[in-house]
């Protein structure tokens, strides 16, 4: 008879038992899908291939990148840091701590720019539409604009450095044309435009779910005692910029849609409004300038 091969006390666990190791910590399972096929240099999006390979061990070398990995979510890291990618809007972009983390309900303000920008067959002129984004960050919102509407000309800014290297690493990773320059909001920004957006910071300062944030940018998160101090600078500056019947559109927190409503309205825009994210909530407002 054969003996029994003994156990390999070297041998690493499988993808099941680390992914039920993550859960049990509290981890979600999409969390934990993503952050093990990174350690296993994988593409995060091969979840099905996971499935398949189940009982795979991991090596000593998958192991310890995937415990490095596991700590580091669940010291709080969002797992777009950790893997260096995060999908939005379709795209693929490049991440780290020198901008936020880009939320799907950011995607709202995406859908919106996009049906109020008019067909390029609908307008009389030949002039380009142009489009602003303030506080650009990653790039995002600016990117995804462009990619949607390459007619377009897509112009973003955002006052840190860092972030627009972030940015620009995107544009030319993605080979899409937007335009990209550093000013505090419209301090050195000329010109109008068809259609301005941003996502601003717009938390408290003294919120406490900051500190579920720590490890990203506070100064593109914390905006005065109400949260509201950069959406007043962008509202009351707005109308200079933007052409005849532009928009101006703005995420912002869940409970400010009236008061940013508010803002727009004194600021003498029409159509004011709002649009609901993902869960149903009021998160982006907008209005659009008179004609002449």
């Amino acid at each position: 008879m054969t003996p029994a091969t003994p156990p390999n006390p070297s041998a690493g666990p499988t993808l099941t038992q680390c992914l039920a190791q993550a859960q049990a910590l509290g981890l979600a399972r999409l969390d934990a899908q993503m952050l093990l096929l990174h350690s296993l240099g994988r593409s995060v999006h091969e979840r099905a291939w996971l499935l398949a390979h189940d009982t795979d061990l991991l090596t000593a070398v998958q192991q310890q990148a995937w415990q490095f990995a596991l700590q580091r979510r669940l010291a709080g890291e969002p797992v777009a840091y950790i893997t260096g990618r995060k999908e939005f809007f379709g795209l693929t972009l490049s991440v780290d701590a020198r901008v936020l983390d880009p939320r799907a309900d950011t995607e709202t303000l995406v859908d919106w720019a996009l049906t109020v920008l008019p067909n390029a067959t609908d307008r009389n002129t030949q002039s380009p539409l142009r489009i602003l984004d303030l506080g650009t960050g990653s790039g995002a919102i600016a990117l995804a604009l462009q990619y949607a509407r390459p007619d377009a000309q897509v112009c973003a800014v955002d006052a840190s450095e860092a972030a627009l290297a972030v940015a620009r690493a995107n544009a030319a990773q993605l080979n899409v044309p937007v335009r990209f320059w550093a000013s505090d909001w419209f301090a050195q920004v000329d010109g109008v435009f068809d259609l301005i957006v941003s996502n601003p910071p717009y938390i408290a300062e003294a919120d406490p779910h900051l500190a579920a944030l720590r490890h990203e940018p506070l100064q593109a998160l914390a905006s005065g005692p109400d949260g509201l101090n950069d959406l007043r600078r962008i509202v009351a500056d707005a109308q200079a910029h933007l052409a005849p019947e532009g928009w101006l559109l703005l995420e912002h927190g869940f409970d400010q849609a009236d008061a940013v409503r508010g803002l727009l309205t004194e600021a003498g825009f029409t159509q004011v409004q709002s649009q609901a994210d993902l869960a149903g909530l009021a998160r982006c407002s907008g209005g659009q300038k008179a004609p002449k």
